[in-house]
């Protein structure tokens, strides 16, 4: 059986980490204090009330239950406000062409991401049509590293966790792919995306052959 992949969105497919930040500084501006670049590096592959939780307690600010809930309702507004400005300009560099050459091996595709605005974003980038199967944060209740996420994107592919290839940027995402019992490659830096099986710095260039060439 022809192995599946399993693709992590923010970082992999799109740069939407960017709007991420954004929406995070204006909510951290709105509350008093303010939330650096250095700072949003803590929130790679964390879940958005995690990223809330470590948020406050950088700017030593406290709020009840409503009012977190408020919090995330009003940070998840202003990114929606910031992607609908994207289009297929935003697509990584080689992550199109790459998902195609996967598609053209009859190879099936699936997005596993914590993202709750997934289809959205893969609808204004003009790639909805690539994946035979979506999992999202609003099919998902816990965050990588758990691998629930991948898991869950198997079972929709049909396919065996061990016959899948997971392709994911953060760290959290690499140890949720590893805890599936899955194959992964990292997208990014090699010295901290270590625990995958092989890193690439992005797919330009790159088709599906290349990467199971590695595996084979």
């Amino acid at each position: 059986m022809k192995p599946a992949c399993i693709f992590d969105l923010d970082g992999v497919i799109v740069d939407t980490a960017k709007y991420h930040y954004l929406a995070w500084k204006r909510l951290a501006n709105s509350l008093g204090f303010d939330f650096t670049e250095h700072d949003n590096e803590q929130l790679k592959g964390v879940s958005r009330i995690e990223s809330l939780k470590l948020i406050l307690r950088l700017g030593d600010k406290q709020l009840d239950a409503e009012e977190f809930e408020a919090a995330l309702v009003r940070k998840n507004a202003c990114y929606l406000e910031y992607i609908q400005q994207i289009g297929p300009e935003e697509i990584l560099p080689g992550a199109a062409a790459f998902l195609n050459s996967a598609r053209a091996q009859g190879m099936k595709v699936a997005l596993g991401s914590a993202s709750k605005n997934a289809v959205l974003i893969l609808e204004r980038i003009q790639l909805l049509d690539q994946f035979d199967a979506i999992v999202d944060g609003n099919k998902v209740s816990k965050a990588k590293p758990d691998p629930e996420v991948f898991l869950k994107a198997a079972e929709e592919l049909g396919v065996a966790a061990s016959d899948c290839i997971v392709f994911e940027d953060a760290v959290a995402g690499v140890l949720a792919a590893r805890h599936a019992g899955m194959k992964v490659v990292g997208i990014g830096a090699a010295n901290v995306l270590d625990q995958a099986h092989f890193v690439l710095p992005n797919f330009a260039g790159l088709s599906i052959t290349d990467v199971l060439a590695k595996f084979a």
